[in-house]
């Protein structure tokens, strides 16, 4: 039950209050000292205090600069604005490519928005869209940038961003790790415009680079780290972890901090309410070191949560960091200083491992272990994204043999595995390609489609019931299957999951009945419903596992206020089971209670609830005297 007038974040009509010119009329922004001098400080510990006094000056005239293009409404609504109230449970984000909707008539982004439109006014569950990079690209469909600051006239343009943002909160993707090779500072620094020196990390030859140095690097990909490029000066090569085309820009230049910088606050401008900040565990490199995670990247994000802080304190920050789950929570920082929201990387491996083997038990044990930080920090939880299901979060969590057999499981659904090179230069499995419909359900078989949609909808009510922001990707939306002849048309692996989807042909399997999507909209549609309107579900609400039966993954979730409860119980094995619960157990002193998915009641009997799940079987249960009072308070006098 949802009955509160707190947002958890921020209005849409409030934070879309920036002229496009900013007026110096109005007062300036006021930095409080404090918070320059902690702006300072981590400048200086990244270039020294020299540089770092060269440096400020401009870092403040670009918050100053952006602050003046603020309106007056939004400055007032900044200064009420609570950080711990930035999220609640109405918050759902839909992951999709600015592209992925095809129809004749429109721009890819106007076809995107006019599905949108239809989307919120059948479905009207997501708040948020994170639309993945926009912006002109020579290659990784986006993600090697080569204007930041523009949307790609392929797909449209800032008008048809900003009329998504109109109804939609936005998060937008900071590429910041890396440009694309034909970018113009990449292309300038190759043409010896001094302006643009350092911009990148340059060796004069392969060699400078150690074989020792070489084998201690942990990277995502298989290619070589250098790549050779010929300049004004003569050929160079060049530090290049993920794509000979996406270079890797040097922080250890100012300018390129402050550059990204002023990039970062004009997607506030343009309407990001987060800011995903792609493969960040990659800022900066030392040598003798891994070249992940490293104190100066930390350092680099807390900078940017500074900076934010004072010029747009509701915007949040959520980092992109597919690393094992101890290092992943680092980027936490101290629970107020570093990212808002993190990917929860080991959830997908990990609910996909207890559906294969029809078994929760490590799933629960992993669960139980979760740390919250603070009342400002939160999980974004996924199953699947536009790269796949990535492994480094389960590393030290799965045993290595059932990563292995995850692996070969999934092979055997149609999925392609993507390797990464590790410490000592071996290689090893980074992700698993595919669908998340696909890794589920095999094309070749005789079982019934409604219980292949069971098995899906299942899945997807363990990352929806967790303490957390749950993220939902396009294709894992919709139930697609893996698209492994576009992958073999592209030679990416990934584009298995990337395929462009016809608009006319969803909304005909929409309304078709008996449709495996309209199955999807009649089972799945609901627990997104019911997962955005009870409050027992807000981030900021607790959370405990339970461990009743090893097939069956159960949550107790309380509202912040605690006044409203759910037990959400999750069958991942193809097999019935029955749970006893004690009612002592979960401390809520009532012996009915109601499951808000099926719409039936159940009894406690002896101090306790005996629950009878069939296969895949989902139960959302409250106590019956909370709704009951829930309807009192809210039925309005007559």
């Amino acid at each position: 039950m949802s009955d509160s007038n707190e947002n958890g974040g921020i209005e849409n009509f409030v934070f879309r209050q920036y002229d496009d010119e900013p007026d110096f009329r109005l007062p300036l922004l006021d930095i409080p000292a404090e918070k320059g001098r902690r702006i300072f400080k981590r400048l200086e510990f990244l270039y020294g205090t020299q540089k770092a006094k060269k440096a400020m000056p401009e870092l403040l005239r670009l918050m100053k600069v952006h602050h003046a293009h603020k309106r007056e409404e939004l400055v007032k609504a900044e200064e009420e604005f609570r950080h711990e109230n930035r999220f609640s449970e109405k918050d759902m984000v839909l992951i999709t490519y600015g592209d992925m909707i095809r129809t004749e008539d429109r721009s890819p982004l106007a076809a995107l928005a006019n599905f949108l439109g239809t989307l919120r006014h059948r479905a009207p569950v997501f708040n948020t869209i994170h639309i993945l990079p926009f912006f002109p690209y020579s290659s990784d469909r986006g993600f090697s940038v080569i204007d930041y600051r523009a949307v790609d006239p392929r797909l449209g343009s800032w008008e048809d961003i900003e009329r998504i943002g109109s109804d939609f909160r936005l998060m937008f993707d900071g590429v910041f790790n890396h440009a694309s090779s034909k970018s113009t500072p990449i292309r300038e620094m190759f043409s010896g415009n001094p302006c643009y020196r350092g911009y990148a990390i340059t060796f004069k030859s392969r060699d400078e680079l150690t074989l020792e140095q070489r084998k201690l690097l942990r990277r995502p990909r298989t290619s070589d780290i250098l790549t050779m490029f010929y300049t004004l000066d003569g050929p160079v090569w060049v530090w290049t972890t993920f794509s000979p085309d996406q270079v890797d820009l040097n922080y250890r230049n100012p300018r390129v901090l402050l550059t990204v910088v002023e990039t970062l606050l004009l997607y506030v401008r343009k309407g990001a309410d987060l800011v995903r900040l792609d493969a960040v565990t990659y800022l900066w490199w030392e040598p003798g070191t891994t070249g992940a995670s490293l104190e100066q990247t930390h350092e680099i994000i807390k900078l940017f949560r500074d900076v934010l802080d004072v010029a747009s304190p509701y915007v949040g920050l959520v980092t992109e960091s597919n690393v094992p789950h101890e290092e992943n929570i680092t980027y936490f920082g101290d629970g107020t200083d570093e990212a808002q929201a993190v990917y929860n990387f080991p959830l997908p491996p990990l609910v996909l491992h207890a559906f294969y083997r029809g078994d929760a038990t490590i799933l629960t044990r992993w669960a139980e272990t979760l740390l919250y930080p603070s009342d400002t920090t939160t999980y974004l939880n996924i199953l699947d994204t536009h790269d796949g299901i990535g492994l480094p979060g389960v590393e030290g969590i799965l045993p290595p043999e059932e990563i292995d057999f995850l692996i070969s499981r999934a092979r055997k659904h149609g999925a392609f595995i993507s390797y990464r090179t590790a410490e000592g230069e071996k290689q090893v499995p980074y992700e698993i390609n595919t669908t998340w419909y696909s890794a589920l359900n095999l094309d070749a078989t005789d079982e019934d489609r409604s219980f292949q949609v069971k098995r899906f909808t299942a899945s997807r009510s363990i990352a929806l019931a967790m303490r957390g922001i749950p993220a939902i990707y396009m294709h894992g939306l919709i139930g697609s299957r893996n698209d492994v002849q576009l992958a073999l048309r592209t030679k990416v692996k990934r584009d298995i999951n990337r395929a462009m989807i016809d608009e006319a042909y969803l909304m005909r399997m929409f309304a078709e009945p008996g449709s495996k999507l309209r199955l999807i909209v009649d089972q799945l549609g609901r627990l997104l419903e019911l997962r955005v309107r009870h409050r027992a579900f807000h981030p900021r609400g607790s959370q405990r596992v339970l461990s009743l039966a090893p097939q069956v993954f159960a949550l107790f979730r309380t509202s912040p206020d605690g006044a409203q409860h759910i037990l959400a119980l999750t069958n991942v094995s193809d097999k019935p089971c029955k749970v006893d619960i004690a009612c002592e157990e979960l401390g809520v002193d009532d012996r009915q209670w109601y499951d808000l998915v099926a719409g039936r009641g159940w009894m406690a009997r002896n101090g306790a609830i005996s629950f009878n799940l069939e296969p895949y079987d989902v139960l959302w249960l409250a106590p019956f005297g909370e709704l009951e009072q829930y309807i009192e308070s809210s039925a309005t006098p007559k």
